[in-house]
């Protein structure tokens, strides 16, 4: 696995032994990237401040730092996951631009102050069919993780079709046995 564009261009990134996670093919990340980079809807993400949930290796919220985002706060659970989130931070030297955040996605209660702004993009790729990205869609809005403007990638198998409350769907594209969801924080 390795960074698709940026400053990172090709830099390898470690992903945590097993099957506990399921990093974001090279391919479809790519495809993920160009869209957010050129779709009329998109914001970009220059000098964004990323949350990148369920982060399994961090493959997207280090492409995200690569192609100019300011800031990624790395949330993941697994211990193996962030050994490699670790790693892949201390070989690209990110240390200023980064943090891991040992939290359940679902369950991230009021943001903390001392994280900073609220997040202008959200990277979510939770395991598949159950219902986890869809609650931390809200949980991100009910504690105040994320701005007013805020977009989302939230990543769902190809079968799923999940109902999000507080998103609004800007568009979808299929990466073979993915579906990929381009949000939007729907207005209040």
């Amino acid at each position: 696995m390795r960074i698709v564009g940026g400053q990172f261009k090709g830099r390898p990134l470690v992903a945590p032994k097993g099957r506990t996670t399921r990093p974001t093919a090279d391919r479809a990340r790519e495809a993920i990237f160009n869209k957010i980079a050129h779709a009329p809807w998109s914001a970009g993400l220059d000098g964004k401040r990323i949350i990148d949930l369920f982060a399994g290796s961090g493959a997207l919220g280090f492409e995200a730092l690569s192609r100019g985002a300011k800031f990624c706060l790395f949330v993941e659970t697994d211990t193996a996951a962030r050994g490699a989130l670790r790693d892949n931070v201390e070989t690209l030297m990110l240390f200023g631009n980064t943090r891991i955040h040992r939290r359940d996605a679902t369950a991230l209660g009021d943001k903390p102050a001392n994280l900073g702004a609220p997040f202008d993009f959200v990277f979510l790729d939770p395991p598949y069919g159950q219902g986890l990205g869809e609650k931390a869609l809200a949980r991100l809005i009910e504690g105040g993780w994320v701005s007013e403007r805020a977009q989302a990638m939230f990543e769902v198998g190809v079968e799923e079709h999940p109902e999000i409350s507080g998103w609004t769907t800007l568009d979808e594209a299929e990466y073979g046995a993915a579906r990929v969801l381009f949000l939007e924080r729907s207005a209040e």
